[in-house]
C-alpha cells in the first residue's frame, strides 16, 4: 500500500461519522439496486413457471415429422428433453357450429407425454387405452357439440390431403375444402378410414399447444404402439432456451414449427420487442432512478471530504504528489467505501425483497397464477451486475470531485481560497431582515449566502424526497380511485350468459345453479337487440350537440336492446317509481324504457355526465330486430312500441361483448312473460341468469362443476363480478407496496445525505461558531441561530419541492384522465403535511447531533484548530 492510500485511510478514520454516514448510503443505494434487480429475476421466475404449468416447457414444436427426426433430436446434445404423440388423424365433428373448425383431431399420447404436455382434467381421468378418449371443453363451448362422461363415438378416422401433402394441425381450414369423396386436384380432401368406436372417459380444458386456427379440437388417446406411427408432433425443450432460434433454423427438413412464444416472451427470448422492451426499461429506468438518487449523497460526501482534504492536498501536491496521484487516492477512498457498503446493501437488499414478495405473493396468486408461488429467485450474475452497478455510482461520484481537487492550483489549496470567492453584494442582507430576523438571523441568512454550493446538495436531496412522496401518494390515491370507479356496483355477484341456449335448457340449469352453496338470491333475464328508427329532431339539444348531428330532420338506425325480467320483478319496480300498473298492461301499453348518454366535460376536469336523450319523457318508435349471425333484419319483422322514460331499471343487463358496446345506453324493460310473442325467432337474444352469494367464488366454482356436468353444448360465460373488483384491489395493493418501499428507501438515501452534509459543515465551521462563543453569544442566541439555518433548509426545499410536487401531481391525473379514469382530483394535502413536518424534522435533528457535539468541546480548542 503507497503513501496516498494510507494517508487517505487516516483521513477515513479521522473523519469517522461521515465515513460511516457514506458507507450507510451506499449501503442502501447497493441494497435498493440489489432488491430491484433481484424481484425483476424473481417475477420473471415467477412468469416462466406460471407459463410453463399453463402452456408446457417445451421451446419449439415440430409437426407432422417421422419417428426418425424425434429420434435424431433426442439424440441432440443441444436438446434436454423431447415428447410426442401420435397424429391419428381427423374425423368429422358432426352437428358442429364453428365453420373454421369442422373437425376432431386425434391425437395418440403415451404416459411420458403428459409430463410435457399439461392436459388439466375438469372430469373423469385420462384414457388408458387406445379405445378411450378425452375430449376438451371447447368442443362444447367452441364447436356447440356436447359430450358427457361414458358416451361413445363412432368415428370415421382419416387424414386431410391437398394435391398429395398431408395437411396438418398447422394448417387452417380453407371454406373450399371437402370431408370425402373423389373431388379435383388441388382441393383439400379429407381421406376417411375405416369407423372406430370410442368412450369418452374424460373432459380437459383446451390443450394450450392447439394453436387458434387449428382445423380440429384435439382429442387424447392413447398411443399403444400398435399404429403406424408415420406421423408424430414432436415437442423439444432446450438445454440453453436462448438457442431456440438458431436450433430450429438449422433443423434440417421443411417441417412445420412452432415457437412456445407464451413461455418464451417471459425469457426475454419471444419476437414480441414491445414486451421485451418493456420488460427491461422497467428495469432499467427504476435503477438509473436509484443512481440518480445515490450520486447526490456519494457526490455530496466526496466533496465535502475533498473540502476538509484541501489544504492536505495542497501540501502534498507541495512537496512533489502528482495531480494523478491526489485522483487515484480519492478513488481508492471510493473502492475503500464500496468494498464496506456494497457487501452489506447486498445482505440487506436479499431479505428485504424477500419480506416484500411475502407480503404480496398471496395478491400475485389471485391476480395472475394462484397456482404457482412467487418466491425468492436469486442469481449470482445479476448480483455481480447489481454490484458492478454499485460499484460505478460509487465511481462516478468520486471522480468528478476528484478531478476537480487534483485541478486546483497549489497556493489556492494551501490558503484554501477556492471555495470562499465572495463580494460585499453576495452576502448582503437588506435592513428589513436584520430588523425581523435580529443579529441571529442575519448571521444565519449570510452564511446560508455564502455557502450556496454547499448547502445546494441539501435542498436537492430533501427536494428530491418530496417530490418523490407526494407525487407516489397522487399516484396511489388515484390509482385506487380508479381501480374503485372501473368496477360498476352491480345487482349481482354471478352472471351465467349463453346466446344459443334453449330456454327448457336454460331453466333447468336454472334450478340446478340457485342450488349453489352460500346463493341466496336469484333471477333469470332475457337481452334482445333491436334497432329504433329515430329522426334526430327527436333528441335532447345536448345529445344532439355530443353525437354530432347536422341541422334538419334525418331519420337514424340506432341499436336498442329489449330487457325481458322475471314478471314480479317488473311489476314490483312499477309499483315503487309511482305508476299504475293498469297503464302498462296490455298489447299496446307502454314500456318503461331508459335513454342515457355520456357527455364529456368541457373543462380541464375530462369528467363525462349523464345526459337524456330525447327531449320528451316519451316516445313512439319502430323496431326491427337484429338477427343472428349479423344477418340483414327480414321485413315484416318489425313493430311499433311506446316508450316512457325513467332514470334507472330495475335489474342490471347481462354483461356485453366489447364490440357490442354503445358509448350510450338505450333499453327497454319489459315482463318476461311477453317475450314468447315480442321476439321473433332468429332474433339475437341473450339468455342470462344472475345470482347473489355469500361466497361468490366458492359459488362459481360450484357452478362451473354443474354446467359440465349437465353437459352444456352451447357457447356460455360465467362471470364472477366480485373476482374483478378483487382483481382491482390485489393490484392496487402491489402497486402500493411496491410505490412506497421505493420512496421510502430513496428518501433514506436523501436522509442519509442532508446528516452527512450538515453535520459535516457544521464541524469544519467549528472555529467560526467557536468565535461567536468567544465574544460573547449566548447558548440561547446561538440555538437562535441555528434554528435560524434549519429553518432556511427547509424554506428553500418547500418553496422548491411542493410546486414541483403538486405540478406533478396534477400531471398525473391528467395523464390518468386521458387513459380513460373518471376520478375527480384529489389534492394531496395529507403527504404534503407530511412532507413538511418530515423536512423540518430531519433538519433540526442533524443539527441538534451536529451543534450538540460542538458545544462539548472546548472554545480555545476548537479556535486553535486549523481546520485539519
Amino acid at each position: 500500500m503507497n503513501i496516498f492510500n494510507k494517508v487517505t485511510l487516516q483521513s477515513m478514520k479521522k473523519s469517522r461519522t461521515r465515513t460511516i454516514v457514506t458507507v450507510i448510503g451506499v449501503a442502501l443505494s447497493a441494497a435498493m439496486i440489489t432488491a430491484v434487480s433481484t424481484f425483476a429475476v424473481s417475477l420473471q421466475n415467477y412468469m416462466v413457471n406460471g407459463a410453463i404449468q399453463k402452456y408446457g416447457g417445451w421451446h419449439v414444436e415440430f409437426l407432422d415429422v417421422p419417428p426418425s427426426f424425434v429420434r435424431e433430436q433426442a439424440a441432440d446434445s443441444r436438446v434436454a428433453d423431447t415428447a410426442a404423440f401420435e397424429e391419428i388423424g381427423y374425423a368429422v365433428l358432426e352437428g358442429g357450429k364453428n365453420p373454421d373448425k369442422p373437425y376432431l383431431f386425434l391425437a395418440g399420447f403415451s404416459p411420458d407425454t403428459y409430463a410435457s404436455l399439461p392436459v388439466n382434467l375438469i372430469s373423469g381421468r385420462l384414457p388408458e387405452n387406445s379405445g378411450e378418449i378425452l375430449i376438451p371443453a371447447h368442443v362444447a363451448a367452441n364447436g356447440g357439440v356436447g359430450y358427457q362422461v361414458g358416451d361413445r363415438l363412432t368415428l370415421q378416422v382419416g387424414s386431410r390431403r391437398k394435391g398429395g401433402a398431408v395437411l396438418g394441425q398447422h394448417d387452417p381450414y380453407s371454406p373450399e375444402e371437402t370431408l370425402a369423396g373423389a373431388e379435383p386436384a388441388g382441393r383439400d380432401t379429407l381421406a376417411l378410414g375405416a369407423e372406430k368406436t370410442y368412450k369418452v372417459v374424460g373432459i380437459c380444458e383446451r390443450p394450450a399447444f392447439e394453436e387458434a386456427t387449428a382445423p380440429g379440437y384435439t382429442v387424447i388417446t392413447r398411443w399403444d404402439g400398435t399404429g403406424t406411427g408415420d406421423n408424430l408432433s414432436v415437442f423439444v425443450t432446450l438445454k440453453q432456451p436462448r438457442q431456440v432460434r438458431s436450433y430450429a433454423e438449422g433443423v434440417p427438413g421443411s417441417y412445420a414449427r412452432v415457437f412456445n412464444d407464451d413461455v418464451l416472451r417471459f425469457m426475454g427470448l419471444s419476437d414480441d420487442a414491445i414486451f421485451n422492451g418493456l420488460l427491461y426499461s422497467v428495469v432499467g429506468i427504476l435503477v438509473a432512478l436509484i443512481m440518480a438518487g445515490s450520486i447526490f449523497l456519494i457526490y455530496n460526501s466526496f466533496t465535502i471530504s475533498l473540502n476538509d482534504r484541501v489544504r492536505q492536498f495542497g501540501i502534498l501536491l507541495s512537496v512533489g504528489a502528482t495531480r494523478k496521484q491526489l485522483q487515484n487516492s480519492v478513488l481508492f477512498e471510493g473502492l475503500c467505501i464500496g468494498a464496506l457498503g456494497i457487501p452489506i446493501g447486498i445482505l440487506v437488499g436479499i431479505p428485504g425483497i424477500k419480506l416484500v414478495l411475502t407480503l404480496v405473493s398471496a395478491n400475485f396468486g389471485n391476480i395472475m397464477y394462484d397456482t404457482v408461488p412467487l418466491t425468492l429467485k436469486v442469481s449470482v450474475p445479476v448480483l455481480a451486475a447489481a454490484a458492478a452497478v454499485s460499484m460505478a455510482t460509487i465511481l462516478i461520484s468520486a471522480y468528478i470531485p476528484a478531478r476537480k481537487a487534483a485541478g486546483a492550483p497549489v497556493m489556492e489549496c494551501i490558503r484554501q481560497t477556492g471555495e470562499v470567492r465572495l463580494s460585499a453584494g453576495m452576502v448582503k442582507t437588506s435592513k428589513l431582515a436584520a430588523r425581523i430576523l435580529g443579529l441571529e438571523g442575519t448571521l444565519a441568512l449570510k452564511n446560508f449566502k455564502r455557502n450556496r454550493r454547499r448547502y445546494r446538495s441539501i435542498v436537492l436531496s430533501l427536494t428530491l424526497s418530496v417530490v418523490l412522496l407526494v407525487t407516489a401518494s397522487t399516484f396511489s390515491s388515484h390509482l385506487k380511485r380508479a381501480a374503485e370507479g372501473a368496477v360498476v356496483d352491480s345487482d349481482y355477484d354471478i352472471c351465467f350468459c349463453a346466446r344459443d341456449m334453449d330456454e327448457g335448457e336454460l331453466f333447468a340449469l336454472y334450478d340446478k345453479l340457485r342450488t349453489a352453496d352460500g346463493v341466496y338470491e336469484s333471477s333469470y333475464q332475457a337481452v334482445a337487440a333491436y334497432t329504433a328508427a329515430v329522426n334526430t329532431e327527436d333528441f335532447s339539444e345536448g345529445y344532439w350537440e355530443s353525437a354530432g348531428y347536422g341541422p334538419g330532420g334525418e331519420v337514424v338506425e340506432l341499436p336498442m336492446d329489449v330487457q325481458f325480467i322475471e314478471d314480479k320483478l317488473y311489476w314490483d319496480f312499477i309499483e315503487s317509481l309511482g305508476l299504475s300498473p293498469a297503464e302498462f298492461t296490455g298489447p299496446d301499453a307502454p314500456l318503461i324504457a331508459v335513454a342515457k348518454a355520456k357527455k364529456a366535460d368541457e373543462g380541464e376536469t375530462g369528467k363525462s355526465s349523464l345526459i337524456n336523450m330525447f327531449a320528451e319523457p316519451g316516445i313512439s318508435l319502430s323496431l326491427k330486430p337484429m338477427m343472428d349471425g349479423g344477418a340483414e333484419t327480414r321485413a315484416g319483422l318489425g313493430r311499433n312500441v311506446v316508450l316512457a322514460f325513467v332514470d334507472t331499471i330495475p335489474l342490471d343487463t347481462l354483461p356485453k361483448p366489447p364490440s357490442e358496446v354503445t358509448p350510450y345506453v338505450f333499453l327497454a324493460v319489459a315482463p318476461y312473460g311477453l317475450k314468447a310473442d315480442f321476439v321473433n325467432p332468429g332474433t339475437r337474444t341473450d339468455l342470462g341468469l344472475t345470482f347473489r352469494s355469500e361466497n361468490p367464488s366458492q359459488s362459481t366454482a360450484e357452478m362451473e362443476a354443474m354446467i359440465r356436468g349437465a353437459g352444456t353444448a352451447c357457447g356460455y360465460t360465467l362471470y364472477n363480478m366480485q373476482k374483478m373488483l378483487e382483481q382491482n384491489r390485489n393490484i392496487t395493493f402491489v402497486v402500493d407496496v411496491f410505490t412506497y418501499v421505493f420512496v421510502a428507501m430513496i428518501s433514506l438515501i436523501a436522509v442519509a445525505n442532508v446528516f452527512n452534509t450538515i453535520s459535516t459543515n457544521i464541524r469544519l465551521r467549528r472555529r467560526e461558531l467557536a468565535m461567536l462563543r468567544s465574544i460573547g453569544m449566548s447558548d440561547r442566541d446561538f440555538r437562535k441561530m441555528m434554528s435560524f439555518e434549519c429553518i432556511l433548509y427547509g424554506a428553500r426545499t418547500l418553496f422548491l419541492g411542493l410546486p414541483t410536487a403538486g405540478t406533478l401531481s396534477w400531471l398525473i391525473y391528467r395523464w390518468m384522465v386521458w387513459g380513460g379514469a373518471e376520478i375527480d382530483f384529489m389534492f394531496p394535502w395529507d403527504s404534503m403535511g407530511i412532507s413538511v413536518l418530515g423536512v423540518f424534522l430531519v433538519v433540526f435533528v442533524t443539527m441538534l447531533y451536529a451543534v450538540g457535539r460542538i458545544r462539548k468541546e472546548n472554545i480555545i480548542d476548537a479556535l486553535r484548530d486549523d481546520m485539519t
